[in-house]
């Protein structure tokens, strides 16, 4: 067995990271990632068009997902070493299998995602298959099962049996890495019992590394928030060091949760102001939205044609297929010699020239407006019905347009996020100092943590009164010579947006008003 265990640590990697340094990665994690179910998130940018507009931001959801294990692993490894161990209670204390498990997830969270990330779940799915609701992380449960079940070849293991065998994993281990890749919506589910299989209530908290539904403070937004950063040439005033140093599990609520100490306040609010920052400058970009949509286009003009099968390996779940679906897809379009793909071929070569749709209309709405994205195409049949009728003899079609909507918030719609969060005090010196006198633990071990939440007017008068903003983007792909009926439609669909604020002054956010219609972009 020591033998097993020395040739096992001869196997474990250490990859040098512009991000984080020198991350050192788990022999099993080095299984996983020498796979091809892995290894083709090298082929996925991370920031899907964002790289058309910013040339820095090359990077690809490999990194990305190297990131994310390796801070899920501190996190993990650093409330192990802070554990309150009064008494030892195995069904609460964090165990190396429990370590492992939460470091896989963290590695295969987004292997589902497909060609451009986020283009292909929010934008070519929904359009390619009505009433597709699926989002990235269920086809990553998809690609996780088989990735570990596949055997590479004759005579070798699987990694599941790596897993079992070496590792002593079990069923419920499984259980546990998949409900922490796709967790419950939301954790205050506990009224109608413990929903998870996985683990117990008693490690409520390690369900909130890598995906939190809580408040959303999870390692992968701190990944990437970095990493973003980083390759866009930004600057992040989040310091996830500083979080991962002052997390500790505390009871809160009859529930253990990660907690944050409460002179961090100001760092968790620069990390959701760091998340609005990147969007509005990034993730939302005017230019990056326009050539999304645009590969969109040119994806669902390609899809079923001359051998490109896209939207049928998802929906047939084949996941052998689905491995070989990454950005290589647009140059398969471009250099096929199919005459069905002339279309796809078209759009995809106006990008190339930067002959980009044209985005006529970008203006603030409520919240209370564009929340079902079914009446997109009724919206829009609607509006350009208008401009017919404003521009008698306007020479334009219903397929020319397109609307979008862009959401920029904090992560929770109109809410404060980090009044969901809570807090501790440092222990009271006294107290700790009885405490560690009587066991011979240290101070910070012994003393039980009192926690609390803050709202911002306890924090600063600086703060943003507001949380969350939508705006509406609506673009024209005709040819930019019709550009006087462009000018003229651009007037009409401002006075088409004055009207629909006005109609809706003083409207409840909660409020189910449908003005237009377009995709929320998260």
């Amino acid at each position: 067995m020591a033998q097993n265990r020395q040739n096992r640590k001869q196997i474990g990697k250490v990859f040098n990271d512009p991000i984080h340094g020198h991350i050192e990665m788990h022999p099993l994690l080095v299984r996983i990632i020498d796979t091809p179910q892995f290894q083709r998130l090298r082929n996925i940018k991370q920031l899907g068009a964002g790289y058309f507009v910013y040339p820095g931001a090359s990077h690809n959801r490999f990194e990305h997902s190297l990131g994310v294990a390796h801070l899920a692993g501190r996190l993990v490894k650093q409330l192990r070493e802070h554990q309150q161990d009064t008494e030892r209670d195995t069904e609460r204390d964090i165990n190396d299998t429990d370590e492992l498990c939460v470091q896989i997830a963290g590695l295969c969270h987004d292997l589902g995602h497909g060609p451009f990330s986020h283009v292909f779940d929010g934008k070519f799915m929904p359009e390619a298959k009505a009433l597709w609701e699926k989002k990235h992380e269920d086809i990553s449960l998809e690609m996780f099962d088989y990735l570990i079940k596949h055997k590479p070849s004759e005579g070798k293991k699987t990694i599941e049996d790596v897993m079992r065998e070496d590792y002593g994993f079990k069923d419920e281990d499984f259980t546990f890495i998949k409900e922490m890749i796709q967790p419950f919506e939301s954790m205050g589910c506990g009224r109608n019992g413990w929903p998870f299989k996985g683990r117990g209530e008693k490690k409520a908290y390690l369900y909130d590394i890598v995906s939190n539904k809580i408040n959303g403070i999870d390692v992968d937004k701190m990944d990437y928030f970095a990493r973003d950063s980083y390759y866009l040439g930004m600057r992040s005033s989040f310091d996830h060091e500083r979080f991962i140093m002052f997390a500790r599990v505390c009871e809160v609520g009859g529930r253990l949760q990660i907690c944050q100490r409460d002179k961090e306040v100001r760092n968790m609010y620069d990390l959701f102001y760091t998340r609005s920052l990147l969007h509005n400058r990034a993730y939302q970009h005017k230019v990056v939205k326009i050539i999304e949509t645009m590969i969109k286009d040119a994806l669902l003009a390609a899809d079923g044609k001359g051998g490109i099968k896209i939207a049928e390996t998802v929906i047939n779940r084949d996941m052998e297929a689905y491995t070989k679906l990454t950005d290589i897809i647009l140059y398969q379009i471009m250099n096929s010699p199919h005459e069905e793909l002339q279309e796809a071929q078209r759009i995809l070569r106006k990008i190339e020239y930067r002959q980009l749709y044209h985005c006529l209309l970008d203006e603030k709405i409520k919240p209370c407006q564009l929340k079902n994205r079914h009446e997109k195409t009724a919206e829009r049949d609607a509006l350009v019905e208008q401009i017919k009728l404003e521009l008698p003899g306007t020479d334009i079609k219903k397929e020319d347009f397109e609307i979008n909507v862009i959401t920029v918030d904090y992560g929770m719609k109109e809410e404060d996020p980090i009044e969901k969060c809570n807090f501790y005090r440092k222990p009271n010196d006294s107290t700790a100092k009885e405490a560690s006198t009587a066991s011979g633990a240290t101070p910070e071990h012994e003393a039980q943590y009192e926690t609390k939440t803050i709202t911002k007017d306890e924090v600063s008068d600086l703060l943003p009164v507001m949380f969350y903003e939508k705006r509406v983007h609506v673009y024209y792909k005709g040819s930019s010579e019709n550009c006087q009926n462009i000018k003229n439609a651009i007037q009409v669909l401002k006075n088409w947006v004055k009207a629909k604020k006005e109609h809706t002054t003083g409207c409840n956010p909660t409020d189910q008003v449908t003005v237009i219609c377009g995709r929320n972009e998260a």
